[in-house]
């Protein structure tokens, strides 16, 4: 038997709804068993029989034969003929899917006319009634009539029992008594039995006609006349059977039609797993697969997750494989790694909800011992066997954080990483602590947004994509069994650059904050930069879950941060974002919320807890007997929950009397002061119980009312609501006040403010912040912050700012508050942190020296002393505390007299600057005053490094102040890991040095040191010092290092700068680490953050190590060597600037040419345009003439002079001599002698061979060379050529055309290739013919030979590079350089101050045609520096450098502002657009009208001249001007007199512009006369 669609759609149906049914019936079924004695009869007599009648009925029915079914029926016993009818009339019902199972029992009933209208009965639950449509018609499955898969037949057989027996009751229960005669009922039973076919055959095709019914009727009742009648039928038997024919017709006809109408929609339902993953545990290198099966309708769409991040198998290709076949969803993982131990989650989702299964993997690696790699951040992963807790191995954990982040700037979309090392003490093995990262107090969990990492040592939060929601205070909390330790620092995102100019930035935060079926209303936080102009409203944008296309939800901006989106589809899950929009343009969109379905929350909480059930929902069999329709009241708790400009919403309960149905709302409005309700939602019902009502007349009240309906009608309205205005209820907040700046940092200020008054639903505060005197404001934050204190970072140290504050809610932002008072950024001043390390340095019998370290922290001030206080200890306990001295000490040593002998003594030191007293140090350790005897030396005290750099750094300090017995004679310095044991000190210097510093080399990057120093004289070795450190191996961000510099004086200097200076910090130099403060050889002069010493005299008395430290910095400096080979190069650099040369490239040389011309020659480095040449022959001047043929080629830096040939008279010394300005050069060549001899000798030879060759041919063969213009130019020199000589090039074999006929006066022919790239390589090839013969020669410019070309180009191209030029422009500063030509070959890096330039949307770098630039664009004074441009032609780097800095920067910055300015004033000056004519002729007594468009912002003044004076409008020229951009002007009727010159006149602030018209006013009869004198003119001309 085949089934109907609604229920092959669902054969998986959980068996558990139809136990629950079960168990329902037959408690009823027991129930009534114990209440009725006649009910007992029935059902123990049906007990006996229906088991075996119900299995006959369903062999018939499969077999489809009437016959048949009758012979079986009648074996049985006549007492259960009405049994077999109340059975086969459920039978019937129940595989129908009719909606009243109580209709079909009474239609079977003894009664002759059918009952009223009654409310039908429902077998869905409450909640299920009330989400309803009101003609929504719950089919009720025949899925225990059928043989469904998941069913036994005894279960069949209960459920069959049940339901008859109910069918029974009723039959019983209607009062009518059992009379008729055994043909009766077997026709009766025939009768019911055809129908029952009849209508199972319908319920298989839907299509079948009546007609087919009534045939097979009438051939089942044929058969019926072959029994014997032993009794004859009632008249009113025989009404009531037809009568119950003609309703089962009738019911046949609407269960057909129910069917074709069923809306398929309803029958949905929300996924269900049938089969959910399992665990595994693997080995590594081995794939392991997770399978589930899923139900549900529409076909669930199925997402696996791996910690709750989608699988993304294109990520990976190969690593996983997900398949779905045949309702069999499969995540295979291929070679499984430690990494791969997870949590995996598969999603089911459709349109009916969302359901997840999970799974976990563990991944084990095989080793012979146990694997530290399983135990990771958080809880340990150790088995219990192993007993590992942190209580079995330390008391108390130390916890420290090195290498911390601090406060943080990023921009929306970049990436971010923040991380710290963590050192914890004691180390235990196996044991790892519980790694926490907290943004705003709540914690942080791995997703696509952020992922947190925790590698053994060091913890790493990585943002994959910055966005606004990301800024906020960052916390890392490290747990270690009991105890925690925790570092903060802020993190800032910028807005991205709007893809818009003058774009509001993107909102933040958008959230849900109510989901049903009708709508979900979406929040956000307004953006705090508003492009520059008033943000108009926002853009909601929605897109389906599983979707990429995004659809606007509102066309009208919307101002109020709430809005509710309609137009969902119940079920479905969707993300949503918003845009801002102003009247420049829309900005971008914000982050996407998190999906949201559009469900009721109770629907939610139901799918949440367990699968839904479809809708034809558990059938439930109740003995109630069916009610009469109820019409729902009306609703209750009618309010206004939210009203605003754009929107209002309303909600309300659902009535109390309302039936069994689901019900449906209907909204009616009317105005306040009428009664006109109007009803809102005509063409689609609510189905929750709230709505959110659009498109009201802003300003105007409204009341509201709500109606109920379902299948029974529309009930009563419910209460109107109060009277409601259309307006925005939440008032926008009002402005902060009372801004108070105060100092924290040198970068950083803490604004506070009192919070605005009244403020309801306050999201946070913006702060804005401008350098004073600037005009420009800056945000500070970028996602609102609570409460009446934030602290602005980013600040410049130095400058001064004031401050404002806006709150913001839902309706919008405040007004900004008042400006607060400037303040200057700069650390704020406190007392000093408590000196540290108190050691006593000597001891005497009454006296003792004791030394100290200075705080860490000095409190921003110079600490101006310190005191010392001291205290007796006798027999351990202390006495009361002394000072011992009154006026403060400068140094970290101090003498306290007048001690006991061989007391013990404890002390205290408390440093002192400005700000006052800080706190007293912690109690050092007893120290006992007496006579020190030892020989040794004490320890050395005041020990401090400085210039940390990765692998290196230097440690100075200072003589011990007891030398023991003899005179101290050198020290020994001793180096440790911080955490190593006492024992792992190593000595750094075998043999004692006699210098207080020393440069410790060889350190590893990263690891954590501390040092020592130790004395010796000629007793032995003393005590060491207190530790220097822990300090980190490590070059830190931004160091710089001292530089040399020689100026064009020659004078010799070095140079160093700090951008990490405190505001007190001092330069220090030194030489060998002695302060050279009053030096006669030496001049420092230090300005701002940079510093510098010059050299008076640079001798050997300057030999030696130069450094610079910074003051009240962490070891801030650098230092310079200047040795003998140091010292050498700087005088010979500095005389080469005092006396500067040109620079030859090639000495005077000379060479014999053909026909025995003899070239001299020299080539310089470069010439300019001014360069001069004199050439001397023999101690006296030679000038152009016949004899002497001079050329120079300033690109190439060639100088020649030709000789036609040599003479005897010629042998002497010939000298060129140059000068470029300051600059000179010369070269000489002696031609004397043999050597005179020899080459006129060769030239002669070369006169002699070229007229011996007669025929064409190659004295050289074909090479190439780069021109000065940066051109490739092949060439080859030939010999003997004549007029009929012809030359052929090819390339490749393919025969080149040249533009210009050779010319082989000097031999040699050339092809120039210009601007020559790759496109040109290949293989060359030149022949030389004529009537005597050829000859070739070729040349291959491919691999290796045209790279060595390529390199010589660029070489040549990055020579031809003009100086580093400073240009500003209305963008910002660019620095630029002209070349021949561009090559891409020649690769071009920037450097700022030694750092190569990372390029951003700020500053970049590019070519246009022949300029190299880089671009500055809003330069700020971070940019100032030196600046070097390096082309690299492949071998050699070139260098071009500028010095963007001082003056020059200034300059440049100045007239940035000034084109920036111009800029604006150009794009907002007053001008005429258009509209006006040159010239106007009109004919007298017209009226004359002209419109002219004019633009300027701010708007711009209009006024009119009139032969270059002010027009004054009358009313026979009126002048006008509209809607600040259309200028009107008009003459009701000209005349002659209103001819002439007009102008209009447009100004503004930026500046004005003059739109001149003439008119020309004519008369027509003398336009008529001069028309007639013109042919008589013509006429007398003629004669």
């Amino acid at each position: 038997m085949s089934l109907p669609f609604y229920q092959r759609l669902h054969q998986h149906y959980d068996s558990s709804y139809r136990n629950r049914d079960l168990r329902s019936t037959m408690s009823q079924y027991q129930e009534e068993k114990k209440s009725s004695a006649i009910y007992t009869h029935g059902s123990t007599a049906y007990s006996t029989r229906s088991s075996a009648a119900h299995r006959q009925e369903s062999e018939a029915f499969s077999q489809a034969s009437t016959a048949s079914y009758l012979q079986q029926a009648s074996r049985a016993a006549p007492c259960f003929a009405a049994s077999r009818k109340t059975a086969s009339a459920y039978d019937y019902g129940y595989s129908h899917g009719l909606t009243d199972s109580s209709l079909m029992l009474e239609d079977y009933s003894s009664k002759l006319s059918p009952q009223a209208k009654r409310a039908k009965k429902s077998f869905l639950s409450g909640e299920e009634k009330e989400n309803l449509p009101s003609d929504y018609m719950v089919p009720i499955f025949s899925g225990r009539q059928v043989h469904v898969s998941g069913i036994t037949d005894t279960e069949e057989e209960r459920i069959k029992e049940a339901a008859a027996y109910i069918a029974q009751r009723n039959l019983l229960a209607s009062e009518e008594g059992i009379t008729a005669s055994k043909q009766s009922a077997i026709s009766k039973q025939s009768a019911v039995s055809t129908q029952s076919a009849v209508s199972k055959q319908s319920a298989v095709s839907k299509q079948s006609s009546v007609s087919k019914q009534s045939s097979v009727s009438k051939q089942s009742t044929s058969t019926l006349h072959h029994e014997e009648a032993f009794e004859k039928k009632s008249r009113k038997v025989a009404i009531r059977e037809k009568a119950e024919r003609v309703s089962l017709t009738k019911t046949l006809e609407e269960t057909e039609a129910f069917h074709r109408k069923l809306n398929e929609d309803h029958l949905l339902h929300a996924p269900d797993f049938v089969i959910k993953p399992r665990s595994h545990t693997v080995w590594e290198k081995e794939s392991v697969k997770l399978h589930c099966s899923v139900s549900g309708w529409p076909e669930p769409r199925v997402t696996w997750y791996k910690n709750q991040v989608p699988i993304n198998v294109h990520a990976n290709p190969g690593k996983y494989i997900i398949e779905s076949r045949y309702g069999m969803h499969t995540l295979e993982i291929n070679a499984c790694d430690f990494e791969d131990t997870a949590q995996y989650r598969a999603s089911a989702m459709n349109v009916k909800g969302e359901l997840s299964a999970y799974a976990s993997v563990v991944v084990k690696r095989y080793k012979g011992e146990f694997d530290e790699t399983r135990f990771r951040a958080g809880v340990s992963t150790l088995p219990l066997s192993f007993g590992v807790t942190p209580y079995g191995y330390a008391s108390k954990f130390e916890i420290h954080f090195d290498d911390k982040f601090d406060v943080s700037f990023g921009r929306e979309g970049e990436t971010m990483s923040l991380g710290c090392r963590v050192v914890i003490t004691p180390e235990i093995k196996h044991f790892q602590p519980e790694i926490q990262w907290y943004r705003n107090g709540a914690p942080i969990s791995s997703s696509k947004w952020v992922q947190t990492l925790w590698s053994g040592d060091r913890a790493t939060l990585t943002f994959s994509h910055l966005n606004k929601e990301d800024e906020g205070l960052y916390t890392i909390r490290v747990r270690m069994g009991e105890y925690y330790e925790q570092y903060s620092a802020y993190v800032f995102v910028r807005d991205a650059d709007a893809e818009i100019e003058g774009a509001p930035a993107s909102p933040l935060d958008v959230v849900c904050l109510d989901a049903n079926k009708d709508y979900i209303i979406i929040s956000w936080k307004q953006p705090a930069v508003d492009g520059g102009s008033p943000i108009l409203g926002y853009f909601i944008d929605k897109c389906e879950v599983g979707t990429d296309s995004w659809s606007q939800c509102n066309d009208t901006p919307v101002k109020f941060a709430r809005f509710p989106v309609t137009g969902l589809i119940e079920g479905r899950s969707y993300i949503f974002r918003v845009r801002a929009v102003n009247k420049n343009g829309i900005g971008l969109p914000s982050r996407v919320s998190e999906p949201v379905a559009a469900l009721d929350p109770a629907e939610k909480a139901r799918l949440k807890s367990r699968p839904s059930a479809p809708w034809t929902g558990q059938i439930i069999v109740t003995e109630e007997e069916p009610s009469e329709g109820i019409v729902p009241g009306p609703p209750t708790d009618l309010s206004v929950t939210e009203a605003t400009r754009s929107y209002v919403v309303l909600s309300w309960k659902p009535p109390g009397q309302r039936g069994h149905e689901g019900i449906l709302y209907f909204v009616e409005k009317c105005e306040a002061g009428t009664e006109n309700w109007q009803r809102v939602n005509t063409e689609l019902p609510v189905k929750s119980p709230r709505f959110a009502l659009f498109d009201l007349a802003e300003g105007k009240s409204y009341r509201f009312r709500v109606r109920c309906s379902n299948s029974a009608g529309v009930g009563e309205p419910s209460e109107a609501t109060e009277v409601t205005v259309v307006g925005d209820k939440l008032d926008i907040p009002k402005p902060p006040g009372k801004i108070i700046p105060s100092r924290n940092t040198d970068t950083s200020v803490v604004v506070s403010w009192e919070e605005s008054k009244d403020a309801k639903e306050l999201v946070g505060y913006y702060i804005e912040s401008s350098i004073v005197g600037s005009g420009k404001w800056e945000p500070c934050n970028n996602n609102p912050v609570k409460g009446p204190r934030f602290t602005c970072h980013g600040l410049a140290t130095g400058q001064s700012y004031i401050f404002r504050v806006r709150a913001v809610n839902a309706a919008g932002l405040s007004e900004y508050s008042q400006d607060s008072e400037a303040i200057e950024v700069k650390a704020a001043i406190a007392a000093p942190s408590p000196p540290c390390d108190i050691t006593c340095l000597e001891s005497f019998r009454d006296s003792m020296v004791l030394g100290w370290k200075q705080p860490d922290k000095t409190g921003g001030a110079e600490i101006t002393g310190y005191y010392v206080n001291y205290r007796e200890v006798i027999d351990r306990v202390p006495g009361r505390w002394r000072e011992a001295n009154i006026k403060a000490v400068s140094d970290e040593a101090y003498k306290i007299s007048n001690l006991k002998e061989n007391m013990v003594y404890q002390f205290q030191v408390a440093a002192m600057n400005i700000a006052g007293l800080g706190e007293p140090s912690a109690v050092s350790a007893c120290f006992k005053c007496e006579e020190w005897t030892i020989a040794v030396p004490g320890p050395p005290h005041n020990v401090k490094y400085s210039e940390v750099r990765k692998t290196s750094l230097v440690l100075q300090w200072k003589p011990p102040i007891h030398s023991g017995r003899t005179p101290v004679t050198g020290y020994f310095v001793d180096l440790k890991e911080a955490h190593a044991k006492d024992d792992q000190w190593r000595g750094l210097n075998k043999a004692a040095i006699k210098n207080t510093y020393l440069r410790v080399q060889g350190l590893k990057e990263g690891v954590s040191y501390v040092l020592r120093v130790r004395a010796i004289n000629q007793a032995g070795v003393g005590k060491p010092s207190d530790l220097a450190g822990p300090v980190v191996a490590e070059t830190r961000p931004g160091t710089k290092e001292v530089v040399v510099n020689v100026d064009d004086d020659g004078v010799i200097s070095l140079n160093f700068e700090c951008d990490q200076m405190a505001p007190n910090s001092q330069f220090n130099w030194s030489k060998d680490y002695v302060s050279t403060e009053d030096s006669p050889r030496l001049e420092i002069e230090s300005k701002g953050n940079k510093t510098k010493m010059t050299f008076k005299d640079l001798g050997t008395e300057d030999l030696g190590i130069y450094s610079c430290d910074v003051t009240d910095t962490d070891g801030i400096g650098s230092s310079y060597l200047i040795d003998e080979e140091e010292l050498k190069r700087l005088l010979a650099l500095s005389q080469e600037h005092k006396f500067p040369t040109v620079p030859i490239k090639s000495e005077l040389a000379v060479e014999i040419l053909e026909k025995g011309q003899v070239r001299f020659w020299m080539q310089a480095e470069k010439l300019s345009g001014n360069t001069k040449v004199t050439y001397i022959f023999n101690d006296k001047e030679i000038f152009e003439g016949p004899k002497y043929k001079m050329h120079i080629d300033r690109n190439t830096g060639i100088i020649e002079m030709f000789m036609e040939k040599l003479q005897d008279d010629d042998e002497g010394t010939y000298t060129f001599q140059l000068q470029d300005g300051k600059a000179t050069g010369h070269s000489t060549l002696v031609l004397i002698g043999d050597v005179y001899k020899k080459l006129q000798k060769e030239a002669e030879f070369q006169r002699q061979e070229w007229i011996r060759k007669q025929g064409p041919h190659f004295a050289e063969y074909l090479s190439w060379e780069v021109t000065g213009e940066c051109n490739v130019l092949l060439k080859c020199k030939v010999a003997n050529i004549k007029k009929e000589t012809h030359i052929v090039w090819y390339k490749d074999e393919r025969e080149i055309s040249v533009d210009e006929k050779h010319d082989f006066k000097d031999g040699i022919c050339t092809l120039l290739i210009t601007e020559f790239s790759k496109k040109d390589a290949g293989i060359y090839e030149v022949i030389l013919k004529d009537d005597r013969g050829k000859d070739k020669s070729r040349l291959k410019l491919v691999d290796e030979a045209f790279k060595e070309l390529m390199s010589e180009v660029c070489k040549t191209i990055a020579l031809s590079a003009t100086d580093l030029k400073i240009q500003s422009t209305a963008e910002g500063i660019r620095l630029y350089s002209f070349v021949t030509y561009y090559l891409e070959d020649l690769k071009v890096n920037w450097s700022h101050n030694g750092t190569p330039i990372k390029y951003s949307d700020r500053v970049k770098s590019g070519v246009t045609g022949q300029q190299i630039w880089l671009q500055i664009s809003e330069p700020t004074p971070n940019d100032k520096g030196k600046y070097v441009m390096e082309l690299f032609d492949g071998k050699t780097g070139h260098l071009k450098t500028v010095d963007l800095s001082g003056q020059a920067y200034d300059e440049a910055y100045a007239e940035f502002q000034r084109l920036k300015q111009a800029a604006i004033a150009e794009k907002n000056r007053a001008r005429v657009v258009g509209g006006l004519p040159d010239v106007v002729t009109i004919q007298e007594g017209k009226a004359l009208n002209l419109t002219c468009i004019v633009w300027g912002d701010p708007t711009p003044e209009v006024s009119w001249l009139k032969n270059e004076k002010p027009l004054v409008p009358d009313d026979h020229c009126s002048v006008r001007f509209e809607a600040g951009k259309t200028a009107y002007f008009t003459i009701s009727g000209v005349s002659t007199a209103d001819s002439g010159k007009y102008g209009l006149v447009v100004k503004n602030k930026y500046g004005s512009e003059i739109s001149d018209f003439t008119i020309s006013v004519f008369i027509p009869e003398e336009v008529a006369r001069k028309a007639t004198e013109q042919p008589q003119k013509g006429n007398k001309k003629a004669k």
